[in-house]
C-alpha cells in the first residue's frame, strides 16, 4: 500500500509542476514593456508549405529595450515572417531593411498594462484550477485505495500531505502572479 500512496503523491506533484511550468511560458508570452524575443514564441511562420516557429527560420535578437530584429536564413523568407507576425496578433507593425524584420515595441499605455494583468491573472488561475484538480484526482485515487483496505488513518494522513503539496504549489502561482504583476506595471 505504502509504494501505492507514494506512487500517487509522487505523480500528483509531477502533474501539479507541470501546472507551473505551463504558467511560466504563458506568462513569458504576456509582455512587460520591455523587448524580449519571447514575444514572438507564439508566431509560425509558412516555409516550404509547412507551418514553422519563428525560432526556426531566423534568429530573433532584442538590441535594446523598445526593438526586436528578425535575421532570417533566407532573405526570400522576410514577406513571409511578416505575415506571420501579422497573423499572430501581436499588435506589432513589422518593417524590413531588405536584410531583417524589425519590429518596434511601443511603450505601454496604462490601460493596456490592466488588461495584461487581467490576462496574467486569468493564466494563473487556469493553473491553480489544474493544481485542484490534480488535489481531486489524487484524493479520489485514496478513496479507491481505502476501499482496497488502506486504513483510515493513512488516508488521512495522506489526504493532509496532498492538500499541504496544493497549497504549496498554490502560494507558487500567487507569488508568480506577483511578481510578473509587478513586471507588467513598472514604467
Amino acid at each position: 500500500m505504502n509504494e501505492e500512496i507514494d506512487f500517487i503523491l509522487d505523480s500528483t506533484k509531477e502533474s501539479m509542476q507541470a501546472a507551473i511550468v505551463h504558467l511560466e511560458k504563458k506568462l513569458l508570452n504576456i509582455r512587460a514593456g520591455k523587448a524580449s524575443p519571447a514575444m514572438l514564441g507564439s508566431v509560425m511562420v509558412e516555409y516550404y508549405g509547412t507551418q514553422t516557429p519563428l525560432n526556426q527560420v531566423g534568429n530573433v535578437t532584442t538590441p535594446d529595450a523598445r526593438t526586436i530584429t528578425i535575421q532570417p536564413f533566407e532573405k526570400s523568407l522576410i514577406p513571409e515572417i511578416e505575415k506571420g507576425i501579422q497573423i499572430a496578433n501581436l499588435g506589432f507593425n513589422p518593417m524590413n531593411n531588405g536584410e531583417s524584420v524589425i519590429i518596434n515595441v511601443p511603450p505601454l499605455t496604462e490601460e493596456r498594462r490592466k488588461d495584461l494583468v487581467k490576462q496574467a491573472k486569468a493564466e494563473a488561475e487556469d493553473s491553480k484550477v489544474g493544481v485542484r484538480n490534480d488535489r481531486k484526482n489524487a484524493n479520489n485515487e485514496i478513496k479507491k485505495l481505502e476501499k482496497e483496505g488502506l486504513s483510515e488513518d493513512l488516508a488521512k494522513n495522506t489526504e493532509v500531505d496532498i492538500q499541504e503539496l496544493t497549497d504549496s504549489f498554490i502560494k507558487k502561482i500567487d507569488e508568480m502572479l506577483s511578481s510578473k504583476e509587478k513586471e507588467i506595471m513598472t514604467v
